[in-house]
């Protein structure tokens, strides 16, 4: 088995000069349409300003001395037909009897950062559900190693994780996942359910069922009829990204990795657009820029996930909308933009759990962990949907 070993960020100094260098040297456009708000991407002297801030005021020194308070970890995992690939992990374990092994699976453009608003609602305190949390980097995410073949999809990341909580001693353990997290998490699901014994995600991608008598059609909720609206426009104005991502990631990697001032303005936009209001201050803006900037794949490397994804014959999204035999939880966030109604989320799987929260988005684990937590709380602890699916270490 390969060895575990400790791991500490630390961005090269020679790294941190550099990206000075090239933030001093930032071309911005000549300027932007009257009124042009956030209709055309983001805005020009809202991009400007946070430069600035990055060049003047942040740290990310302190940005990465605050993560490597929590214990961090790096190990080589084998997936099959591939290099053996680095991966980097947040591993808290508690000490109350009876913790669950969890599983949490970011995706783009978020990182291993969600999780830790999480970690300290999951200890277990005031006799609450205790979890040993995974908190791994993707491969081509953070601090988690490049793959260099064709082909790494949704399948391979399935591998890749489970591998390492087999690695860890988790024989069983529960998953959690949005973005891709929830996706992959589907697919661990389905290709690991002796290990993988329950699911939660905030991410419920599913298809409409066909009605019939039956199964009539049912009528939909406000907040369905609305979330369905906000996906049909997000589908018409709001997936450029997907399209490019998808189709010709290289092409993109070119200025996601030579300028920050474009990684910055790329990943921004949807920190805004896929929140909930949320008040982001700039040193977390930054910080969560930072970490694609310094990864150790590079900063245009994630977004090859998207290519692989779409093209993947076997473990695609007809795939992971299929029925999968192992217990579902669901957590439903507003401002989610693909979650499906609930009528048509019971074709995914034994669905135990399916709530609507009051506010969020898509980066649920970092707008509002308190909600997130309480629902894995309350899932797999006494009297939950999925209590006792795995036995407590």
């Amino acid at each position: 088995m390969a060895d575990i070993k400790p791991f500490k960020i630390n961005v090269p100094d020679t790294s941190l000069a550099k990206l000075k260098q090239k933030l001093e040297l930032t071309r911005f456009p000549e300027g932007e349409l009257e009124e042009a708000g956030w209709d055309y991407g983001a805005p020009l002297q809202k991009i400007k300003d946070l430069t600035q801030y990055w060049l003047k005021k942040f740290s990310w020194r302190a940005a990465e001395a605050k993560l490597n308070t929590i214990p961090q970890f790096i190990i080589s995992i084998k997936v099959e037909n591939f290099d053996p690939i680095d991966i980097h992990f947040m591993h808290q374990r508690s000490d109350v009897p009876g913790a669950i092994p969890l599983l949490f699976l970011h995706g783009w453009p978020g990182s291993f950062i969600e999780v830790t608003k999480l970690l300290p609602l999951l200890k277990g305190e005031d006799g609450k559900q205790a979890f040993h949390v995974v908190a791994p980097s993707l491969p081509n995410y953070g601090f988690s190693g490049r793959v260099t073949k064709k082909g790494f999809g949704l399948g391979q990341y399935a591998q890749a994780v489970n591998n390492l909580m087999l690695a860890l001693g988790y024989d069983q353990y529960v998953t959690q996942g949005g973005d891709w997290g929830g996706l992959i998490v589907r697919v661990i699901g389905a290709r690991y359910p002796q290990h993988n014994k329950a699911s939660h995600i905030n991410l419920a991608m599913a298809s409409e069922p066909k009605w019939d008598s039956e199964n009539p059609k049912p009528e939909y909720t406000a907040r369905e009829i609305a979330t369905m609206k906000a996906s049909e426009e997000w589908l018409k104005s709001g997936n450029g990204y997907w399209g490019i991502q998808s189709t010709k990631p290289a092409t993109l990697s070119f200025s996601l990795s030579d300028s920050p001032t474009g990684l910055l303005a790329w990943i921004y936009e949807k920190l805004i657009s896929w929140t909930d209001a949320y008040p982001w201050t700039s040193d977390e803006i930054l910080t969560w820029i930072s970490i694609y900037y310094f990864s150790t794949a590079g900063p245009g490397a994630s977004i090859y996930t998207y290519y692989e994804a779409t093209h993947d014959p076997v473990f695609s999204f007809p795939f992971i909308q299929e029925y999968v035999d192992v217990p579902l939880a669901i957590a439903d966030f507003p401002k989610e933009v693909v979650n499906a109604p609930r009528a048509w989320r019971k074709g995914l799987g034994p669905v135990v759990e399916d709530v609507d929260i009051e506010r969020g988005g898509h980066f649920a684990a970092w707008e509002r962990p308190e909600d997130l937590a309480g629902c894995l709380v309350r899932v797999f602890g006494k009297g939950g949907g999925a209590e006792g699916v795995v036995k407590g270490l």
